[in-house]
């Protein structure tokens, strides 16, 4: 059964890329599915909502760009992954540079490589 994955992202920089690991997810014999639960505008509520999407899946992969350390609602989701001990993976956004990791990302976290084969194995549980 694949996994349900949250994804964590810059959305005034990093939508495309979002857009494109959805896209993977649904190649044949994916180990993982998104459901696009991006919280597209900002209200009052948006941290509880992403908390209950976040609590509902499997996963959270953050795609991590140029810009990510300053986007402040990356750093919320990713830190409400780990307090509710959701399993979590650093994806690096563009090739050739290396994604800036969120505020909240632990020194031990590594910013991974966007690969299929990479993706595979860290779905997996590999790290």
């Amino acid at each position: 059964m694949p996994k349900r994955v949250f994804v964590s992202f810059d959305y005034d920089y990093d939508k495309i890329l979002k857009d494109f690991l959805i896209g993977q997810a649904r190649n044949e014999g994916s180990p993982f599915v998104i459901h696009d639960w991006s919280i597209k505008e900002a209200s009052p509520d948006w941290k509880v909502k992403a908390r209950a999407r976040i609590r509902a899946s499997d996963l959270v992969i953050v795609i991590c760009g140029e810009h990510t350390d300053a986007a402040v609602g990356v750093g919320i989701e990713l830190k409400m992954a780990q307090e509710e001990g959701i399993d979590y993976f650093l994806l690096n956004g563009y090739n050739g540079q290396t994604g800036k990791k969120p505020t909240t990302a632990r020194t031990t976290d590594k910013v991974y490589e966007w690969t299929w084969v990479n993706l595979e194995r860290l779905v997996g549980g590999a790290r």
